[in-house]
């Protein structure tokens, strides 16, 4: 017995990973509970089993024991023992080796949904997908293959919750270490990342070697590595911009594929103005400002993206709207417009960032800011109107054109019913036109033959 009792827990061992002393130390307290419940008693009873032999040793009793004649009930209160105890070292196993990998990317096979939280197979345990974590446009279905990203590990219970994410930025940083060698290798550093999750994503690369290209690797011959990164996001698009320690340049490689023509900056208040051609400017703001968003979050500077018809026309505006409060000049106006402030920007702008320009107190900033707030709300509102004006006229016109087209089908209709009718009409005004009946022919008598014919009687006859 004592040999398989050996066996026994040498395989759980190899199975479950867990240690030869936490599995005996469970064995001998299961033992001992069952030892104290069979001789009814509540005394200390300890029990030690030797690693090499199997030999079981019993403290605190003088009476020889038997572990096979404990009875049932002895038995089953040792099961339960050795079960809650295989339990918890599992949880503990499993817990400390997810706790290593906790800002790491894990595999796993979509295993259920549950209000809304996706449950992951993991292999030895499960991990949770919740809905905060999750893409908006990913689809997530029952035996899919899944990556995704440990946000945290902890203890739940007798479980290990294990939280994992897809719309974490650092998914993304760990996929290019995956894709790319260079990366591992620290030949290549990303130096910054900003990710919208499910729509775009820019990264910026930067090469230790002056020999490797950053952009270029993380790209991969025929754009083989930048694919598969794409393909496991979902279609997810990815900007690979190349870092650099001068602001402006960085800057401008942010906001690719647009071509810059100026930038001026504002160290104190991280402020940078952007100057772009007109046919430019959409392509800089991208759609619904998402590219100077991300460039913004990328660069870390407060981008304000412009033409120069706009510029010009800015510092008027600031004049015409500021001048109107009390304690601020066109001479504080001007400062304002060249430190990189436009109404917007002072619209969204903090009170540190405006106390950053000279010989403006913190009462002047706060009146500042809150009548250029009030002047983008006015404006913002203005142009939800003209829109909706727009999208009226443009309904009524479209409806004007519809009723038309239909006022015309029905008289082409009614023009094809009546032309039947109106034919009929003239068929039946007509007059009968005479019958003109053919002439009589002569009747042939047959008594005289013409010149040169012959008769049928006569013919057998010449013949």
């Amino acid at each position: 017995m004592n040999g398989e009792l050996l066996r026994i827990i040498d395989g759980i061992h190899r199975d479950k990973d867990i240690s030869l002393d936490i599995l005996f130390g469970a064995l001998e307290d299961a033992l001992a509970s069952a030892l104290r419940k069979h001789m009814g008693t509540q005394e200390d009873i300890s029990v030690t089993i030797d690693r090499t032999t199997g030999q079981m040793n019993v403290e605190g009793t003088d009476e020889p024991i038997d572990p096979t004649s404990l009875g049932r009930i002895a038995a089953q209160t040792a099961k339960q023992v050795i079960i809650q105890k295989i339990r918890e070292a599992e949880r503990d196993v499993i817990y400390r080796d997810y706790e290593a990998r906790v800002r790491d990317i894990v595999n796993g096979t979509i295993q259920r949904t549950e209000g809304g939280n996706v449950i992951v197979n993991l292999g030895k345990t499960e991990g949770f997908l919740p809905r905060r974590e999750q893409v908006r446009e990913e689809n997530y279905r029952v035996g899919d293959r899944i990556r995704c990203y440990v946000v945290d590990v902890k203890k739940a219970g007798s479980n290990v919750k294990i939280i994992l994410s897809r719309s974490h930025p650092e998914l993304i940083r760990k996929l290019f270490a995956l894709e790319v060698p260079e990366i591992a290798e620290r030949i290549i550093e990303t130096k910054a990342l900003a990710r919208e999750p499910g729509y775009r994503t820019k990264i910026a690369v930067y090469s230790v070697d002056s020999k490797v290209d950053a952009v270029g690797a993380c790209v991969g011959v025929r754009g083989t590595r930048i694919k598969n990164i794409v393909a496991e996001l979902g279609g997810e698009k990815v900007d690979i911009v190349r870092w650099s320690d001068q602001h402006d340049i960085f800057i401008a490689n942010a906001l690719n594929p647009a071509e810059i023509e100026a930038i001026s900056l504002n160290p104190r208040a991280r402020l940078a103005r952007v100057i772009v051609a007109e046919d430019q400017l959409s392509r800089a703001i991208g759609a619904l400002g998402q590219n100077v968003r991300l460039a913004s979050k990328l660069t870390e500077w407060d981008i304000d993206v412009m033409s120069q018809q706009e510029l010009d026309g800015e510092l008027d505006k600031m004049k015409k709207v500021l001048c109107k409060l009390p304690g601020v000049g066109d001479k504080t106006i001007s400062k304002l417009f060249a430190s990189g402030f436009s109404m917007k920007k002072l619209a969204t702008t903090s009170m540190d960032s405006a106390l950053t320009v000279e010989g403006i107190g913190k009462e002047t900033a706060e009146r500042i800011i809150n009548c250029a707030s009030e002047y983008v709300s006015e404006e913002r509102a203005k142009a939800r109107q003209a829109r909706a004006a727009a999208a009226k006229a443009a309904q009524a016109e479209a409806e004007g054109l519809a009723e038309q087209t239909g006022d015309a089908v029905e008289g082409a209709e009614e023009a094809g019913a009546e032309a039947p009718e109106e034919a009929e009409a003239e068929d039946e005004t007509k007059e009968p036109e005479e019958q003109v009946e053919p002439e009589a022919e002569p009747e042939d008598t047959g008594s005289e033959d013409k010149p040169g014919e012959t008769s049928p009687e006569q013919a057998p006859d010449e013949r």
